[in-house]
């Protein structure tokens, strides 16, 4: 973790790390700091890192996929991804379901929208927040990511559409806290990426998007 301090830290495989491995992921991710505590003494690593998890949906990788059937029975997938505990999963900010790739996809154009163009996006978008950040006399922050609970609310107020959506989505998927301003810091990103001060319903309605209960996923913290 502190090797990957202002970097990306990937694990493929999620569920394959041992639990107490993976549980001392969870305050890292909280305080951006990594804490290594014995008897005779105590230091503190930097770790402020992002977090990028695969997994397959089950230990033989097929469930839900069509044609094919869990050679585990159906307590395979469910079995497989309750190793990864619900407090961690709740510190990530995105969680996406990727459909297997076909052959047939290998063959498709490549998208319109070339890396550079998504790069020059995300670097505009970041100096959007450095300046905000700058602007509120807190100039040690640089994104979103680094902001606490009572900021994220201050900069990132839904429009009334965008309240009311979050407000009924948090009772029905039955968010915590946690997971709640988690929604509010993807929402904020989402309209830095499209350079617009206000959060809106349709940021929101995305953000909450990203917050699946999932077979198969990709997580972002």
């Amino acid at each position: 973790m502190a090797l990957a301090h202002h970097g990306v830290l990937f694990l493929d495989e999620l569920p394959e790390f041992q639990p107490r491995v993976l549980e001392s992921l969870r305050q890292p991710m909280e305080t951006g700091e990594a804490v290594v505590a014995r008897v005779n003494y105590h230091v503190t690593y930097p770790a402020r890192f992002q977090l990028v998890a695969a997994m397959n949906p089950c230990k033989c990788g097929y469930a839900g996929q069509p044609g094919h059937v869990c050679r585990s029975g159906p307590r395979c997938a469910a079995d497989y991804q309750a190793r990864i505990s619900g407090p961690l999963l709740d510190r990530m900010d995105i969680q996406i379901e990727l459909a297997a790739v076909k052959p047939s996809d290998l063959a498709l154009p490549p998208p319109k929208e070339a890396s550079e163009d998504v790069a020059k996006r995300v670097l505009i978008a970041r100096q959007i927040q450095l300046n905000r950040f700058a602007s509120l006399g807190k100039p040690d922050l640089r994104t979103n990511a680094e902001a606490d609970g009572a900021l994220l609310e201050e900069i990132s107020r839904p429009d009334p559409a965008g309240l009311a959506l979050l407000r009924d989505a948090a009772d029905a998927m039955k968010l915590s806290a946690r997971g709640y301003h988690r929604v509010l810091r993807v929402a904020r990103t989402l309209a830095d990426l499209d350079r617009r001060e206000e959060v809106a319903r349709i940021h929101i309605a995305e953000a909450l998007s990203y917050r699946q209960k999932l077979s198969a996923f990709v997580a972002v913290a």
